[in-house]
């Protein structure tokens, strides 16, 4: 093999990169040269915008958990800014509210990355800060490195690797104009992506309204009319302080904008829902050192399942860069941390078997549908059968149709089964509620068919056209059923 400047170049320093690249020094006991490439400067490493780190900033224990016991890197204070002991979701008329227990953490996003850069040096990694990347190399059919410039001084910046993983984000350009052959999909649909946008805000208490704001809870607000297609939230950073946003999907806000009449911008009707807020009072934008620079933010964030394929001769896909936030809420932090921790593992096996071709990364692919990926697809019809409710639909909904298991299922990451649909029968009001139980039915149906054949993801690249196909077919049939 020619000798390479480096056994991995991960491209993209945020949560993902630095994460993959601390996994594949840990499980290869640094012994390989692993070096992380991003734009900004190390002391705002993980900026996703210019507006800042711009984010949720929510994720659950369990994740974080699960990198912990497998790579050995802990979380603790700045960057793990509040704990929380759950989310609870509340149908459009307050009236209903569904708890999802569960330990999690609402991150400081401008402090994580400092942790993180700590831990990758710390274990080897050599991290170069500055440069933008245009392009990957290639030689044949292969990727064997990364180049782009310097943003200090325009020089012209080249490096090779064995492998690069590419962690840039949703709009990855190396993804999107990769020049090999691959059954990697490079541009994501227009529907597929969600606009989102948050304050974080210092307030004053006005009153105590557990269903506005908790500082133990997550709280998400469904609603059509104030998020479109998506959903509010106000995730507690302390007794009066929050991280309060909502996504909207462009189509669903188009059309609510067009039934009312009104043509608010996203950033309008994220100062309508904070203005509605009866507890949020005096409403402040945070400015210590801990979110200097990151008060206000928009972005946009995927919510179809992952990449069907994730890798490519020399070449992988990790976070967002693969589609990877969850159809159902957009929770990107979840899943990036765990196929990170994956990605960096399977690296470092395919390093030293001397095969970092498709079929040598193709584990990658099978590991993490196994880990979290073989429910993404079936909570991406779910997500689509949802953006066409009504609010009375989804009060009804929430009131009648959710069992214990289903909120189990779904505090778990997975698509609920819906059985009180059929307990209930004949005893469903009206038509449109009739429908939406038949929409729940067949969502759960097809779910069930979904998870069986990602859980049959072919062992090696030759069985991939064929799997896709019928995937294809299923959810062709679905999005035709909730355009």
């Amino acid at each position: 093999m020619l000798k390479r400047d480096y056994d991995i170049i991960v491209a993209g320093g945020g949560l993902a990169g630095l994460i993959v690249a601390s996994s594949a020094a840990f499980y290869s006991k640094q012994s390989l040269r692993i070096l992380v490439v991003d734009r900004n400067a190390l002391p705002t490493m993980g900026k996703k915008t210019v507006s800042g780190w711009v984010c949720g900033d929510a994720v659950g224990k369990n994740t974080v958990d699960y990198m912990s016991s497998r790579i050995g890197i802990n979380w603790g204070y700045p960057e793990i800014e509040h704990p929380v002991k759950g989310v609870i979701a509340y149908s459009p008329d307050h009236e209903t509210g569904i708890s999802f227990d569960g330990e999690g953490y609402i991150l400081n996003r401008r402090m994580l990355p400092q942790r993180q850069i700590k831990d990758a040096v710390k274990a080897g990694v050599e991290i170069k800060d500055r440069i933008a990347l245009r392009s990957v190399i290639t030689e044949g059919n292969t990727v064997i490195g990364v180049e782009g410039e310097s943003l200090v001084d325009k020089t012209v910046f080249k490096k090779t690797a064995r492998l690069v993983i590419d962690c840039t984000g949703v709009t990855s350009v190396l993804r999107t104009n990769l020049p090999i052959k691959s059954f990697i999909q490079r541009r994501i649909d227009r529907d597929d992506l969600e606009a989102t946008g948050r304050y974080i805000y210092n307030f004053d208490v006005s009153k105590v309204d557990r269903t506005y704001f908790d500082p133990d809870y997550c709280i998400i607000h469904l609603d059509q009319k104030a998020a479109p297609g998506g959903y509010g939230w106000v995730f507690p950073k302390g007794e009066n302080k929050a991280n309060i946003g909502l996504g909207v999907q462009q189509k669903a806000f188009e059309a609510r904008n067009r039934e009312m009449g009104v043509h608010p911008d996203l950033r309008t009707l994220i100062d309508e829902y904070v203005e509605s807020n009866p507890v949020i009072e005096n409403p402040r934008l945070a400015d210590g050192e801990m979110d200097e620079g990151n008060a206000w933010g928009t972005w946009q964030v995927s919510v179809r399942r992952q990449n069907d394929c994730m890798v490519a001769n020399g070449y992988m896909i990790v976070g967002d860069s693969a589609w990877m936030p969850k159809p159902l809420d957009a929770g990107g932090i979840g899943p990036a941390i765990i196929a990170a921790t994956i990605a960096g593992k399977d690296a470092v096996e395919a390093i030293q078997a001397g095969d970092t071709t498709e079929k040598g990364l193709w584990k990658f692919n099978k590991n993490f549908i196994d880990a979290y990926g073989y429910k993404t697809a079936g909570l991406e019809v779910f997500r689509r059968m949802l953006q066409g409710l009504t609010n009375d639909q989804i009060n009804y909904g929430m009131k009648h149709f959710l069992s214990k298991m289903d909120i189990d299922k779904i505090t778990n990451g997975e698509h609920p089964e819906f059985g009180a649909v059929d307990k209930l029968g004949m005893m469903i009001r009206g038509a449109l509620n009739k429908k939406l139980a038949e929409d729940l039915r067949y969502t759960a149906n097809m779910n069930k068919k979904l998870v069986e054949h990602y859980y049959n993801y072919p062992s090696q690249p030759e069985g991939f056209p064929e799997w896709q196909k019928t995937l294809n077919g299923y959810l062709s049939e679905a999005f035709a059923k909730y355009k």
